[in-house]
């Protein structure tokens, strides 16, 4: 697998969608029916005009829409909110992707009746977008023509969109996983609403998919960053430091669900550590590789920081430039091929998340206990200075924050990383749930066992919300997934506590 031509080889073998690169089983699950990304930019360049025309049918409709989704479904169309924002003339575009009741509310404050509702999921199944969806839909006051759905054919939720007479359903290619579908119409058909020029977008994910072909490893992009991922990971540097310009920061929470939930599993994985407009501090080990992402066209001081890591970093480097935002959809194609590849180094399936479900019933299971007594239980003082004293270079620390993701909680993660990593010396990542459950969740648990869990849950809700149509609200619904997930790890041995408070948080580790 080492030499050039082993690689060349691997290229081409990914191309003819051969599932053997991952299993020895052809017909292994989630393998031969999870390939449709390789050539999706191609086959939705096909779609552009319906969506170009859809975008422009509703936008005077409407001044904002609202994405129901998580992970895959979300993190995409996040990124391209980011990059672009929306053209004039057409609607803002918000991503809920938390049942934190606080969330939800601050979705409903500005006018209902002008709010376009885009909910979206895969298997049509995910309990969080379809409870969202469920209050969205009493909010709005039942009127299917301000929602659309995106979803496979024939899902639940491709039935409950007939059923409600949603203005518009969009059918995914069904070979195609969520967190491979950037570039499907998961995330086109949200940044068609945004005006967008998906068309440009889909060019440059076109002639990065075209270099991607390159059967020689060394000049084709994608296998060339797969190969630096893999090999790295294999010789012990499995902390992928991504260092990204603050105008595409979203861009790192994407790469983290591609290649942590794709490559986390059988006790391997990668890392991913995002930097957004500052260097990397704290971490005193030796695990780390660095990629640098420049805007060339606006963000100079990117530019200049990224060459100097190149120039002086005593660790593999390398940096990506991008000519401007729509050469982001060079970089959905990019690293989808680069994980893929990397899977393939490391020996496993990158189209699978085996430890996912895990979560998932236990949420269930809480649920129908409904009982107090399946919290799992608050951490006094001493026990979290135990927690710290345990661990150990070569570990990570995850900080878990069932909390609403808004600025302020931003800044006090920020704060709390940036200290865990002076006091312990080890990679410290951050991120919300429930939606680090669809995300990093998959490399916490089936991942190499480094991993240390600090959840924050915020119960204390001003207002809780119903779920429509269900015995419990969206705050038990929340302490439920966040129990779920305490549950998993710590019947893994995965050591984790929990706090009440993001000021408790703070309090411990500053």
């Amino acid at each position: 697998m080492n030499s050039d031509a082993s690689r060349g080889t691997l290229i081409t073998r990914i191309w003819n969608r051969d599932p053997t690169v991952w299993s020895d089983e052809p017909g292994a699950p989630e393998i031969a029916n999870r390939l449709g990304w390789l050539t999706v930019a191609q086959d939705m360049s096909e779609e552009v005009d319906d969506l170009v025309q859809f975008g422009d049918a509703v936008r005077h409709e409407f001044d904002r829409v609202v994405l129901l989704g998580m992970g895959g479904s979300s993190l995409a169309p996040e990124v391209m909110r980011q990059a672009f924002g929306s053209a004039d003339g057409f609607p803002s575009l918000t991503v809920l992707d938390s049942t934190h009741p606080d969330a939800i509310r601050a979705v409903d404050i500005a006018p209902i009746d002008r709010t376009l509702f885009v909910v979206a999921s895969k298997s049509g199944t995910t309990l969080e977008t379809i409870s969202l969806f469920e209050h969205c839909w009493v909010e709005s006051g039942g009127r299917g023509s301000q929602f659309v759905a995106i979803t496979d054919r024939d899902t639940p939720l491709d039935e409950l969109a007939e059923q409600h007479k949603f203005r518009r359903t969009f059918n995914n290619p069904a070979d195609i996983g969520g967190r491979y579908s950037a570039l499907s119409l998961f995330g086109l058909v949200p940044a068609a609403l945004m005006g967008v020029d998906i068309a440009k977008l889909l060019r440059r994910a076109n002639a990065m998919a075209e270099s991607c072909r390159n059967t020689d490893p060394d000049e084709n992009p994608g296998a060339m960053l797969g190969a630096m991922m893999g090999d790295s990971a294999l010789a012990g540097r499995d902390r992928l430091t991504v260092l990204l310009p603050l105008s595409i920061a979203s861009l790192g929470p994407w790469v983290e669900q591609l290649v942590a939930e794709s490559t986390g599993k059988d006790g391997r994985g990668i890392l991913p550590l995002n930097f957004v407009g500052v260097d990397p501090y704290g971490e005193q080990d030796n695990g780390l590789l660095f990629i640098g992402v420049d805007l060339l066209d606006s963000d100079p001081a990117s530019v200049r920081r990224s060459r100097e890591m190149v120039a002086t970093s005593d660790h593999p480097a390398t940096v990506l430039e991008l000519m401007d935002a729509y050469d982001i959809g060079g970089e959905f194609f990019r690293w989808s091929f680069a994980t893929a590849f990397a899977g393939a180094v490391l020996g496993v399936n990158p189209f699978d998340q085996p430890n996912v479900a895990e979560s998932k019933s236990n949420t269930q299971r809480v649920l129908d206990e409904a009982s107090e007594a399946a919290h799992a239980p608050y951490t006094g003082s001493t026990d979290v200075e135990q927690f710290f004293a345990a661990v150990e270079p070569g570990a990570y620390l995850s900080i878990m924050a069932y909390v609403p993701s808004n600025a302020d909680n931003d800044d006090m993660l920020e704060r709390a990383r940036i200290s865990l990593e002076s006091k312990l010396g080890v990679a410290v990542t951050a991120g919300y749930g429930p939606r680090l459950l669809h995300s990093t969740g998959q490399l916490h648990k089936g991942g190499p066992k480094t991993g240390h869990f600090m959840q924050i849950v915020d119960s204390s809700f001003d207002h809780d919300l119903p779920v429509p149509g269900k015995p419990y609200t969206f705050g038990r619904l929340l302490t439920a997934q966040a129990d779920g997930d305490f549950q998993a790890l710590s019947g893994r041995g995965r050591p984790i506590v929990r706090m009440r408070t993001m000021a408790e948080l703070l309090e411990k580790t500053t």
